[in-house]
């Protein structure tokens, strides 16, 4: 499923695809943002969206071996919760 399919699926339960499609991208921006802000967005039954601090280490160029450094970096992660995992398996 890509933001299409989601924006199709939301638009069969309110009135229309456009109301669908700003719907998804308020969803979508508000959680950026909150990350962006560092805090934690967590959706009890979904899960959370985190941002996580990744630590400067040192990598290998795959082509040539050498080493590289990499630098510290902040990424976002998702944690499933407990509710989403069963339904999953």
């Amino acid at each position: 499923m890509n933001k299409a399919d989601l924006v199709n699926e939301v638009a069969n339960v309110v009135s229309n695809k456009t109301e669908a499609q700003a719907a998804v991208d308020c969803v979508f921006e508000s959680i950026v943002r909150t990350l962006k802000n560092g805090d934690v967005v967590a959706l009890v039954g979904f899960g959370t969206f985190k941002v996580v601090k990744r630590k400067a280490r040192t990598g290998r160029n795959p082509q040539t071996g050498a080493e590289i450094k990499i630098s510290a970096s902040n990424a976002p992660k998702f944690v499933p919760g407990k509710a989403f995992k069963d339904v999953v398996n």
